[in-house]
């Protein structure tokens, strides 16, 4: 069980999250959804021990600090340096440094454990090539299979499915189901919308703090969305088109709360919030 209590994120003067108290269980896909500049990226960076925070994070108890070979963290590709001499293979053996330290070399069966990963996410004929000749998404596939070769308890992942090619996308939804089938606990900082969030076990709807949880249908209602997103939120799509006005038009407040109605345009959204 992974358990955040009045957990608090501050960058100089802005506030990315306050006081957010959440549990989350092995065995759940997780997606925490909001807008940008949300705190979503800060959540996952405080359980990583990547960024200074109050509160408490706690993994089965512990403190998470003394645990940190039981989280894979695979952050946004943009916050990855691709021009860094270093061969996909190799990317994906330092996951091992987490156990073995980074001068004892890599053992026959860290080797092993590597390939296997790298197998899966079809990747292993890509071994030698330096990470920065790769495409976006074999890329992400590469980081993602050196986080399934640290053999971690809790995946936090930071937009795994963002520009991504289709076969790259298939692989990924695949391993996240896989993975909480398994066992893990899988949170994953999302931007998707419509039928696409049915993936999810649970949502997390944060704005700076949570707005809602629990199941895609119970969080992605218009009340709640208006909340992260403001007032002037319209929802795109509908499930039930023969009985629904046009969507496009459709206010915030008569849209049915459907996963596959929900693909919002916020005007309150701004790319420039700092820390997503």
């Amino acid at each position: 069980m992974l358990d955040l209590c009045r957990v608090s994120v501050r960058y100089r003067d802005v506030r990315a999250l306050t006081d957010v108290c959440l549990t989350l269980e092995r065995g759940q896909l997780a997606g925490l959804v909001g807008p940008n500049g949300a705190g979503k990226s800060s959540l996952v960076k405080a359980v990583s021990s990547l960024t200074d925070y109050s509160g408490t994070v706690t993994l089965d108890d512990r403190p998470i600090s003394t645990q940190q070979q039981r989280i894979a963290y695979v952050p946004q590709r943009s916050q990855i340096d691709w021009h860094y001499p270093i061969s996909a293979k190799n990317a994906v053996l330092t996951a091992q440094t987490v156990k073995m330290g980074w001068w004892c070399g890599f053992s026959a069966a860290a080797r092993a454990i590597a390939r296997e990963a790298m197998e899966r996410l079809e990747v292993w004929n890509l071994r030698d090539r330096q990470i920065g000749e790769l495409s976006g998404g074999q890329q992400q596939r590469v980081f993602l299979a050196r986080a399934l070769a640290q053999q971690a308890d809790v995946f936090l992942l930071d937009e795994p499915l963002g520009g991504i090619d289709r076969k790259t996308e298939q692989i990924v939804r695949e391993l996240l189901v896989e993975l909480r089938d398994d066992n893990k606990l899988v949170v994953v900082c999302t931007h998707e919308w419509g039928d696409e969030l049915a993936l999810y076990d649970r949502l997390v709807l944060i704005d700076g703090h949570i707005i809602a949880d629990g199941t895609p249908q119970a969080v992605l209602t218009p009340e709640h969305l208006a909340r992260a997103y403001g007032r002037g939120l319209r929802l795109v799509g509908c499930t039930h088109p023969d009985d629904a006005p046009t969507a496009a038009s459709t206010p915030a407040s008569a849209a049915p709360a459907s996963v596959s109605t929900v693909a919002p345009i916020a005007p309150s959204e701004s790319p420039t919030r700092e820390h997503s």
